[in-house]
């Protein structure tokens, strides 16, 4: 048995992208934090403010073996908006900017041939932008952002609300 491994994928709001990754198979939890920034264990509203250069992000814990890491970035394209650089759908600013973060050379190879291979396609009209950089230290959000989509569907309707369905529908569909 391999052991356990980690992808970490930033694509707006962390709530966002736990629902998509935490229901797969080979796939053990998915945690919202932040990454990226120079503050130790930033807070919520310290990130929020942009003052710490962090960017809201999932952790995700995954047995390669059940669910490849090539997979998974699959899946990731899939939730964002990958033309826009500077935040995703509604929620803007650098502390949603999307962005892979790699673990290994490995991750790296496989997340720069898939954003080439989505370029090459044209399937955008605009150039791929999302960031591909090597892992920082993530620090977990607080417990009230953990499994949000859960704990709060109302609130979570509404966020997904904010033009992430409609986007991913129009040009994601047809990958599905």
């Amino acid at each position: 048995m391999s052991e356990e491994e980690t992808a970490i994928f930033a694509g707006g709001c962390f709530w966002c992208m736990v629902q998509p990754f935490d229901s797969l198979p080979g796939i053990s939890k998915v945690i919202s934090g932040y990454t990226g920034g120079h503050t130790v264990n930033p807070t919520y509203e310290e990130v929020k403010s942009h003052q710490t250069g962090h960017t809201e992000a999932v952790k995700i814990y995954f047995d390669p073996n059940v669910m490849s890491y090539k997979h998974l970035v699959q899946i990731y394209w899939q939730q964002t908006d990958p033309t826009d650089a500077m935040g995703q759908f509604q929620d803007r600013g650098d502390n949603y900017r999307p962005v892979i973060f790699v673990n290994n050379a490995e991750q790296r190879r496989i997340a720069e041939q898939s954003k080439q291979e989505l370029q090459d396609r044209e399937q955008f009209d605009k150039p791929i932008v999302t960031g591909i950089e090597n892992v920082a230290p993530f620090y977990p959000a607080e417990e009230t952002h953990q499994d949000f989509y859960q704990k709060n569907p109302e609130v979570y309707k509404q966020q997904e609300g904010g033009g992430r369905e409609a986007f991913k529908k129009s040009h994601w569909e047809k990958e599905n």
